[in-house]
Protein backbone atom coordinates (compact mmCIF):
# COMPACT_ATOMS: atom_id res chain seq x y z
CA UNK A 1 0.00 0.00 0.00
CA UNK A 2 2.43 2.54 -1.13
CA UNK A 3 0.95 6.11 0.44
CA UNK A 4 2.21 9.28 -1.93
CA UNK A 5 -0.80 12.05 -1.24
CA UNK A 6 -2.17 13.14 2.53
CA UNK A 7 -5.15 14.99 2.75
CA UNK A 8 -5.12 16.61 6.53
CA UNK A 9 -8.29 17.86 7.88
CA UNK A 10 -7.61 21.16 10.29
CA UNK A 11 -5.57 23.86 9.60
CA UNK A 12 -5.29 24.40 13.38
CA UNK A 13 -1.26 24.34 15.41
CA UNK A 14 -1.52 20.23 15.12
CA UNK A 15 -2.92 20.53 11.40
CA UNK A 16 -0.30 22.75 9.95
CA UNK A 17 2.76 21.18 11.97
CA UNK A 18 1.76 17.43 9.91
CA UNK A 19 1.27 18.97 6.78
CA UNK A 20 4.95 20.61 7.21
CA UNK A 21 6.43 17.69 8.01
CA UNK A 22 4.84 15.41 5.56
CA UNK A 23 5.55 17.63 2.75
CA UNK A 24 9.22 17.95 4.11
CA UNK A 25 9.38 14.26 3.55
CA UNK A 26 8.40 14.62 -0.05
CA UNK A 27 4.45 13.57 0.43
CA UNK A 28 1.55 15.55 -2.08
CA UNK A 29 -0.15 17.49 1.10
CA UNK A 30 -3.85 18.46 0.54
CA UNK A 31 -4.50 21.01 3.60
CA UNK A 32 -8.15 21.70 4.57
CA UNK A 33 -10.04 24.05 6.73
CA UNK A 34 -13.36 25.52 7.01
CA UNK A 35 -12.02 28.99 7.20
CA UNK A 36 -9.70 30.81 4.39
CA UNK A 37 -7.93 32.93 6.84
CA UNK A 38 -6.97 29.48 8.74
CA UNK A 39 -5.15 28.06 5.84
CA UNK A 40 -3.61 31.60 4.90
CA UNK A 41 -2.24 31.28 8.59
CA UNK A 42 -1.08 28.10 8.63
CA UNK A 43 1.15 28.00 5.35
CA UNK A 44 2.61 31.17 7.09
CA UNK A 45 3.24 29.39 9.64
CA UNK A 46 4.83 27.13 7.89
CA UNK A 47 6.91 29.06 5.84
CA UNK A 48 8.48 30.58 8.94
CA UNK A 49 9.21 27.58 10.31
CA UNK A 50 11.47 26.18 7.79
CA UNK A 51 12.46 29.28 7.49
CA UNK A 52 14.30 28.72 11.17
CA UNK A 53 14.97 25.01 10.13
CA UNK A 54 17.00 27.01 6.96
CA UNK A 55 18.59 29.15 9.66
CA UNK A 56 19.73 25.91 11.75
CA UNK A 57 21.32 24.66 8.66
CA UNK A 58 18.60 21.62 9.27
CA UNK A 59 17.15 21.77 5.98
CA UNK A 60 18.16 23.93 2.60
CA UNK A 61 16.29 26.71 1.00
CA UNK A 62 16.05 24.35 -1.79
CA UNK A 63 14.39 21.32 0.23
CA UNK A 64 12.41 24.66 1.86
CA UNK A 65 11.20 25.62 -1.52
CA UNK A 66 9.90 22.20 -2.91
CA UNK A 67 8.23 21.39 0.30
CA UNK A 68 6.06 24.54 -0.16
CA UNK A 69 5.12 24.01 -3.44
CA UNK A 70 3.81 20.18 -2.17
CA UNK A 71 1.17 22.09 -0.12
CA UNK A 72 -1.99 22.56 -1.72
CA UNK A 73 -5.45 23.67 0.27
CA UNK A 74 -9.04 23.71 -0.21
CA UNK A 75 -11.75 24.43 1.87
CA UNK A 76 -13.86 21.78 0.22
CA UNK A 77 -13.36 18.88 2.55
CA UNK A 78 -14.70 15.94 -0.46
CA UNK A 79 -11.51 17.21 -2.20
CA UNK A 80 -9.17 14.62 0.32
CA UNK A 81 -11.26 11.86 -1.66
CA UNK A 82 -8.90 11.00 -3.54
CA UNK A 83 -6.01 11.34 -1.21
CA UNK A 84 -4.18 8.16 -0.16
CA UNK A 85 -4.38 8.89 3.44
CA UNK A 86 -6.18 10.99 5.54
CA UNK A 87 -5.19 12.87 8.75
CA UNK A 88 -8.12 14.09 10.71
CA UNK A 89 -6.60 16.69 12.99
CA UNK A 90 -9.78 18.90 13.91
CA UNK A 91 -10.31 20.13 17.76
CA UNK A 92 -10.71 17.27 20.02
CA UNK A 93 -14.73 17.33 20.27
CA UNK A 94 -15.85 13.58 19.17
CA UNK A 95 -19.05 14.81 17.62
CA UNK A 96 -17.52 17.17 14.88
CA UNK A 97 -14.77 14.42 14.28
CA UNK A 98 -17.82 11.75 13.56
CA UNK A 99 -19.55 14.49 11.42
CA UNK A 100 -16.34 14.91 9.31
CA UNK A 101 -15.66 11.03 8.38
CA UNK A 102 -19.41 10.82 8.21
CA UNK A 103 -19.23 13.54 5.23
CA UNK A 104 -15.78 12.53 3.88
CA UNK A 105 -17.23 8.73 3.23
CA UNK A 106 -18.97 8.86 -0.04
CA UNK A 107 -15.94 10.59 -1.55
CA UNK A 108 -13.04 8.23 -0.55
CA UNK A 109 -11.09 6.32 -2.81
CA UNK A 110 -11.25 2.32 -2.07
CA UNK A 111 -8.15 2.24 -0.50
CA UNK A 112 -7.67 5.46 0.99
CA UNK A 113 -6.99 5.07 4.88
CA UNK A 114 -8.39 6.83 7.65
CA UNK A 115 -6.64 8.25 10.25
CA UNK A 116 -7.51 10.55 13.47
CA UNK A 117 -5.25 12.95 15.43
CA UNK A 118 -7.37 12.49 18.37
CA UNK A 119 -5.15 12.35 21.60
CA UNK A 120 -7.69 10.74 23.59
CA UNK A 121 -10.70 9.71 21.92
CA UNK A 122 -11.82 6.21 21.20
CA UNK A 123 -10.28 5.02 17.57
CA UNK A 124 -12.97 2.04 17.42
CA UNK A 125 -15.74 4.47 18.22
CA UNK A 126 -14.73 7.11 15.32
CA UNK A 127 -13.97 4.11 12.89
CA UNK A 128 -17.28 2.82 13.65
CA UNK A 129 -18.86 5.58 11.73
CA UNK A 130 -16.94 5.07 8.54
CA UNK A 131 -17.56 2.40 5.40
CA UNK A 132 -13.37 1.29 6.44
CA UNK A 133 -13.06 0.37 10.05
CA UNK A 134 -10.57 -1.97 8.79
CA UNK A 135 -8.41 1.13 7.29
CA UNK A 136 -8.86 3.20 10.39
CA UNK A 137 -6.40 4.07 13.00
CA UNK A 138 -4.87 6.22 15.30
CA UNK A 139 -2.04 8.54 13.77
CA UNK A 140 -1.13 10.64 17.45
CA UNK A 141 1.37 13.45 16.67
CA UNK A 142 3.04 15.64 19.70
CA UNK A 143 3.35 18.89 19.47
CA UNK A 144 5.12 20.79 18.41
CA UNK A 145 5.13 18.40 15.27
CA UNK A 146 8.58 19.44 13.40
CA UNK A 147 10.27 18.87 16.61
CA UNK A 148 8.74 16.16 18.51
CA UNK A 149 10.22 12.62 17.46
CA UNK A 150 7.16 10.67 18.78
CA UNK A 151 4.45 9.72 16.63
CA UNK A 152 1.32 7.24 18.20
CA UNK A 153 0.02 4.30 16.56
CA UNK A 154 -3.38 3.08 17.87
CA UNK A 155 -5.54 0.77 16.47
CA UNK A 156 -8.91 0.00 16.44
CA UNK A 157 -10.37 -3.55 16.98
CA UNK A 158 -11.18 -3.80 13.38
CA UNK A 159 -8.06 -2.41 12.17
CA UNK A 160 -6.16 -4.89 9.69
CA UNK A 161 -2.10 -5.33 9.65
CA UNK A 162 -2.19 -3.79 6.13
CA UNK A 163 -3.03 -0.61 7.63
CA UNK A 164 -0.80 -0.58 10.69
CA UNK A 165 1.88 -1.55 8.40
CA UNK A 166 1.44 1.32 5.98
CA UNK A 167 1.31 3.86 8.91
CA UNK A 168 4.03 2.43 10.30
CA UNK A 169 6.25 2.90 7.15
CA UNK A 170 5.00 6.46 6.88
CA UNK A 171 6.23 7.41 10.61
CA UNK A 172 9.63 5.91 9.42
CA UNK A 173 9.90 7.63 6.55
CA UNK A 174 9.10 10.96 8.40
CA UNK A 175 12.10 10.62 10.48
CA UNK A 176 9.96 9.75 13.51
CA UNK A 177 9.92 7.31 16.12
CA UNK A 178 6.10 5.10 16.36
CA UNK A 179 5.25 3.67 19.76
CA UNK A 180 2.10 1.27 19.53
CA UNK A 181 -0.82 1.94 22.08
CA UNK A 182 -3.82 -0.16 22.64
CA UNK A 183 -7.12 1.83 22.30
CA UNK A 184 -7.77 3.14 25.80
CA UNK A 185 -9.09 6.63 26.94
CA UNK A 186 -5.88 9.13 26.17
CA UNK A 187 -3.43 6.10 24.92
CA UNK A 188 -0.48 6.38 26.29
CA UNK A 189 1.31 9.63 26.87
CA UNK A 190 -2.15 11.66 28.07
CA UNK A 191 -2.85 8.49 30.38
CA UNK A 192 0.45 9.38 32.27
CA UNK A 193 0.63 13.15 31.44
CA UNK A 194 -2.90 14.93 31.84
CA UNK A 195 -3.49 13.52 35.32
CA UNK A 196 -0.22 15.33 35.97
CA UNK A 197 -1.63 18.44 34.57
CA UNK A 198 -4.23 18.23 36.39
CA UNK A 199 -3.15 17.23 39.66
CA UNK A 200 -0.66 20.66 38.86
CA UNK A 201 -4.24 22.55 38.70
CA UNK A 202 -4.97 21.00 42.25
CA UNK A 203 -2.23 22.05 43.32
CA UNK A 204 -3.13 25.25 42.65
CA UNK A 205 -6.58 25.41 43.31
CA UNK A 206 -5.77 24.37 47.03
CA UNK A 207 -3.36 27.23 47.68
CA UNK A 208 -0.39 24.75 47.95
CA UNK A 209 1.69 26.33 45.53
CA UNK A 210 1.71 29.27 43.52
CA UNK A 211 1.86 29.22 39.42
CA UNK A 212 5.46 30.42 39.20
CA UNK A 213 6.36 27.93 42.40
CA UNK A 214 4.38 25.07 41.21
CA UNK A 215 6.55 25.69 37.65
CA UNK A 216 9.73 26.16 38.78
CA UNK A 217 9.56 23.07 41.28
CA UNK A 218 8.94 20.81 38.30
CA UNK A 219 11.54 22.13 35.84
CA UNK A 220 14.07 22.21 38.93
CA UNK A 221 12.86 19.47 41.21
CA UNK A 222 11.98 16.75 38.37
CA UNK A 223 14.13 18.44 35.57
CA UNK A 224 10.95 18.70 33.40
CA UNK A 225 11.84 21.19 30.31
CA UNK A 226 8.70 23.27 31.34
CA UNK A 227 6.39 23.67 33.84
CA UNK A 228 3.13 21.84 33.82
CA UNK A 229 1.21 24.88 34.03
CA UNK A 230 3.29 26.47 31.34
CA UNK A 231 2.78 23.16 29.79
CA UNK A 232 -0.82 22.76 29.79
CA UNK A 233 -1.28 26.76 28.36
CA UNK A 234 1.34 25.12 25.29
CA UNK A 235 -1.35 22.20 24.75
CA UNK A 236 -4.64 24.23 25.25
CA UNK A 237 -6.97 24.48 28.42
CA UNK A 238 -9.82 23.27 26.42
CA UNK A 239 -7.71 20.33 25.03
CA UNK A 240 -6.91 19.39 28.28
CA UNK A 241 -10.19 19.53 29.71
CA UNK A 242 -11.42 17.31 27.09
CA UNK A 243 -8.60 14.94 28.04
CA UNK A 244 -9.30 14.77 31.71
CA UNK A 245 -13.43 14.67 30.68
CA UNK A 246 -12.91 11.24 28.15
CA UNK A 247 -9.94 9.48 30.77
CA UNK A 248 -13.11 10.45 34.26
CA UNK A 249 -15.78 9.44 31.60
CA UNK A 250 -13.94 6.34 30.11
CA UNK A 251 -12.76 4.63 33.01
CA UNK A 252 -15.03 5.39 35.71
CA UNK A 253 -12.32 6.66 38.52
CA UNK A 254 -12.39 9.41 40.46
CA UNK A 255 -8.79 10.13 40.19
CA UNK A 256 -9.74 11.65 36.72
CA UNK A 257 -11.97 13.64 37.30
CA UNK A 258 -11.30 17.51 36.07
CA UNK A 259 -10.37 20.33 38.22
CA UNK A 260 -12.84 23.00 39.09
CA UNK A 261 -10.31 25.54 38.40
CA UNK A 262 -9.46 23.94 34.98
CA UNK A 263 -13.33 24.13 34.44
CA UNK A 264 -13.24 27.51 35.38
CA UNK A 265 -10.68 28.60 33.31
CA UNK A 266 -12.16 26.71 30.07
CA UNK A 267 -15.48 28.47 30.75
CA UNK A 268 -13.65 31.74 30.65
CA UNK A 269 -12.59 31.50 27.26
CA UNK A 270 -8.50 31.44 29.29
CA UNK A 271 -7.53 28.54 26.58
CA UNK A 272 -3.77 29.34 27.35
CA UNK A 273 -1.11 31.16 24.33
CA UNK A 274 -3.91 30.43 21.96
CA UNK A 275 -6.08 32.70 23.20
CA UNK A 276 -3.19 34.92 25.36
CA UNK A 277 -4.51 33.92 28.76
CA UNK A 278 -4.16 30.93 30.48
CA UNK A 279 -2.37 30.38 33.69
CA UNK A 280 -0.18 33.12 32.26
CA UNK A 281 -1.15 36.55 30.39
CA UNK A 282 0.63 36.35 27.26
CA UNK A 283 -0.18 40.10 26.28
CA UNK A 284 3.35 41.71 27.72
CA UNK A 285 6.34 41.25 26.76
CA UNK A 286 7.14 38.64 29.24
CA UNK A 287 4.50 36.16 30.91
CA UNK A 288 3.00 36.59 33.92
CA UNK A 289 0.83 34.69 36.14
CA UNK A 290 -2.50 35.01 36.26
CA UNK A 291 -2.88 33.77 39.53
Amino acid sequence: MAIQSVGIVGAGQMGNGIAHVFALAGYEVLLNDISEDAIAAAIALIDSNMDRQVGKGLITETAKAEALARIGSTRKLTDLGQTDLIIEAATERETIKTAIFEDLVPHLKPDTILTSNTSSISITRLASRTDRPEKFMGFHFMNPVPIMQLVELIRGIATDEETFRACHEVVERLGKTSATAEDFPAFIVNRILMPMINEAIYTLYEGVGSVQSIDTSLKLGANHPMGPLELADFIGLDTCLAIMNVLHDGLADTKYRPCPLLTKYVEAGWLGRKTKRGFYDYRGEVPVPTR
